[in-house]
């Protein structure tokens, strides 16, 4: 086994995880922490697949409708700020597997609920855990991965959550016609099982230890990895380079605001709730769009709505491809663009069918995705171990506020009798205000964490 010696600080864990071969281990933790993803963004769409029933069955308002969909989004803000808090205070792994829980618990709950009002209280709850899972979640896969291949890395798992948005999509176009929406998430109960597998099975991020001031403990979970992919690889690990800069931080929230931390927090701010206000004013609202205002079958509505969730995935895989050549900032200007784009044509156009629509929106579900995903990778790596997930969960609460605020203003410019067209240009608008703030973002491609925060 390979030891380093000398003082044990965090540029010698960061050196020392820098140095590690791509190996089972790393497959182990992405797939395991993948899963937990995977059902977060399952459970995330259940409402909008549940909506079209649901408006039926109940005979609901748009506003009730809006409602019920914005509840959860709620939840999921205010679950971003508090797993931000406890991600940095109690640990990633903790975190992420006490968001799991709650957002499985509460889905059956959903499952049972006999009326807007219940149903619309249980899905905030749902929100609280899933809005606290994935931004944790992208910072531990941060913290594991090496600087020369951290974006391919990331967002390679970061696939999982589309993968999760399709099959959530895919299981809803038989579920919910054969069975019902209830049982959609009686399904999305199903992370409950991982989230006792979790700790068991996916060691502590060793910089999190070591910034906590728990150095032996970093230092038998660094061992410990270093033993497994050594014996995985089957050949002694190559030496560490020279520690990066040790970091700068004293871990409070302050922090995030002042500074070179001031233009980061706004920039990714901004970014995060342009993102989200596009992609769920379009995705939440698609499946009543297609059956109410193109008098689509359910079944029809559905499958469109697979489509751009598979462009999506698409759109992930093609940016994780390029993402360490080309880098965070260029990445996150042309996806914004070619979502401003792709709904600025639409818009254009007249929006005349259900199909138009299908494929405009899987075109802009290809770039919005790919914003998405980047920005899971980019959040972390702009702050402090110390600060690492507070400040990914700050980008959270803002991407939560595009996430209510979306859907509501779509709901009511449709409530008002305002057209479709009316509907996509204001989104593009929004998309190509989002490019020309990423223009502002600070580059990190290639660079460790700890130099980019010393």
């Amino acid at each position: 086994m390979t030891t380093v010696a000398g003082k044990q600080g965090l540029g010698s864990i960061a050196a020392r995880l820098e140095r590690l071969p791509h190996s089972r281990w790393h497959v182990k933790v992405r797939f395991l922490i993948g899963a937990v993803t995977f059902f977060e963004a399952f459970d995330q769409l259940l409402s909008a697949s549940a909506l079209p029933v649901l408006m039926k069955d109940w005979h609901l308002t748009t506003g009730q409708a809006t409602f019920a969909v914005t509840a959860g989004s709620i939840g999921m803000l205010f679950g971003a700020l508090i797993a931000g808090w406890l991600g940095d205070r109690i640990g990633r792994v903790r975190t992420v597997a006490l968001g799991v829980a709650i957002t499985g618990v509460a889905s059956l709950a959903v499952a049972l609920a006999n009326g807007i009002e219940l149903f619309s209280l249980f899905r905030f709850v749902q929100g609280l855990g899933i809005g606290g899972v994935v931004p944790v979640a992208a910072t531990y896969i941060n913290e594991i991965a090496r600087s020369d291949k951290r974006g391919r890395f990331v967002l390679l798992y970061e696939m999982i959550f589309p993968a999760g948005l399709a099959a959530a999509s895919l299981v809803a176009v038989w579920v919910v016609p054969n069975l019902g929406w209830r049982a959609m998430f009686v399904l999305g109960a199903l992370p409950v099982v991982v989230a006792v597998m979790l700790p068991r099975h996916v060691a502590e991020s060793p910089r999190w230890l070591l910034s906590q001031g728990r150095v032996e403990e970093a230092e038998r979970v660094i061992a410990r990895i270093e033993a497994e992919v050594e014996k995985t690889v089957g050949e002694p690990l190559p030496q560490p380079s020279d520690a990066p800069a040790e970091e700068v931080t004293r871990g409070r929230l302050r922090d995030l605001f002042t500074g070179r931390y001031l233009r980061r927090t706004t920039v990714l701010s901004a970014l995060w709730f342009v993102a989200y206000y596009v992609n769920h004013g379009i995705s939440t609202w698609l499946p009543s769009l297609y059956t109410k205002n193109f008098g689509l079958d359910l079944t029809t509505a559905l499958v469109y709505t697979l489509l751009s969730n598979v462009t999506g995935l698409l759109g992930t895989f093609a940016v994780a491809l390029v993402i360490d050549r080309i880098g965070r900032r260029p990445a996150l200007v042309a996806a914004l663009g070619g979502t401003a784009l792709a709904l600025g044509t639409l818009a254009f156009a007249g929006v005349t069918s259900g199909l138009q629509v299908a494929v405009f929106a899987s075109c802009t579900t290809f770039f919005v995705y790919a914003i998405n995903a980047g920005l899971y990778l980019y959040s972390p790596e702009l702050y402090p171990t110390s600060n690492r997930a507070r400040g990914a969960a700050f980008g959270g609460l803002w991407n939560r506020l595009g996430v209510i605020l979306g859907p509501i203003t779509v709901g009511a410019i449709l409530g008002s009798g305002g057209s479709l067209s009316l509907v996509f240009v204001q989104l593009a608008c929004v998309a190509g205000a989002g490019a020309v703030i990423a223009l502002f973002a600070v580059e990190t491609k290639g660079r460790t964490l700890e130099e980019l925060n010393a």
